[in-house]
């Protein structure tokens, strides 16, 4: 019996892996294999933990967290080979087409062990309602058109433009979209709403070429204030910021940083990291990374020698 695959894409900051992160500790049961672009960011309740390395995850209930180190049909391969999961789960990078996941997916040696059940697409309800230029995005709405399931995520309460984004979002495609109350939906039932996938309908994959990246590390702690004062000139530049911190001011302590658009948050690390490590995300129009390299070189580690 083949192995469905649980698809989860969704635009920049739209949850996706706190999403999984949800999975993977409510797993009802199901051996549950998933495999994530941000291993670091994957908040795994102590009490859940069995083992840790620098690549898997173990769970008490029988679930993994796998990072996606290359190729993900390579990683594919290796999670079929170290167990047989229930379930695969596996995260799209924020600025990929999920067609070109898809495509990958219908490779037929591959297809013999595993069937994409679903595709599901994180829709960030406070962005839709905030960046009325979203909705005319090609690569967005490619993550959408692709989904089998819409579940909208950052719902704010009482707003109600809520109930005529949902109704848009259906008007989309064949979708079913779920969450507007702020709810999500179990994991068995994401499972099964899937259509049939053949190698014939694949669509051409939209070039991700728009978008550009910067990931910038440091052995050290760097200050707090210069930090914050940085990413407040930055984030008019920037769709996506996220990564580990390290200041001065919190000695022994590790930092989650999150960035989606203008809205920023520090929050304790759910394991210690050592030093610094960031990954910054703009359009290649507005964004140049190797000036924020530069400036973040200068600003946060040059000037304190």
């Amino acid at each position: 019996m083949r192995v469905p695959i649980l698809l989860v894409t969704g635009f920049l900051g739209a949850g996706k892996t706190s999403f999984i992160n949800d999975i993977l500790k409510d797993s009802d049961g199901m051996r549950i294999a998933a495999i994530v672009n941000d291993f670091g960011s994957i908040n795994i309740d102590a009490a859940l933990l069995e083992t840790a390395t620098e690549d898997v995850i173990g769970l008490k209930n029988g679930c993994i967290c796998c990072s996606l180190q290359g190729d993900l049909l390579r990683t594919l391969r290796q999670v079929l080979r170290e167990s047989a999961p229930d379930l695969i789960v596996i995260e799209a990078s924020g600025i990929a087409d999920p067609q070109g996941i898809v495509s990958g997916l219908m490779d037929p040696v591959l297809w013999q062990a595993v069937t994409l059940d679903t595709i599901l697409c994180l829709a960030d309800a406070e962005d839709l309602l905030a960046t009325p230029d979203r909705w005319k995005d090609a690569l967005w709405q490619a993550q959408i058109a692709s989904a089998d399931i819409v579940q909208l995520s950052k719902v704010p309460r009482g707003d109600d433009r809520v109930a005529s984004l949902t109704a848009r979002l259906g008007a989309m495609g064949k979708a079913a979209v779920f969450g507007q109350d702020g709810s999500t939906l179990a994991v068995r039932d994401l499972i099964g709403r899937g259509t049939t996938r053949t190698a014939n309908a694949a669509r051409p994959v939209i070039d991700s070429g728009r978008f550009t990246t910067l990931e910038w590390s440091y052995k050290g702690a760097v200050s707090m204030p210069r930090f914050q004062r940085i990413i407040g000139t930055l984030s008019g530049e920037l769709l996506r910021a996220k990564g580990f911190l390290t200041f001065r001011e919190k000695p022994g302590e590790s930092v989650l940083f999150q960035l989606v658009g203008r809205r920023a948050s520090l929050a304790p690390a759910a394991r210690e990291q050592e030093g610094c490590t960031l990954v910054l995300i703009g359009e290649a129009n507005r964004f140049d990374p190797e000036a924020v390299r530069r400036r973040l070189d200068q600003e946060l580690v040059l000037s304190d020698h």
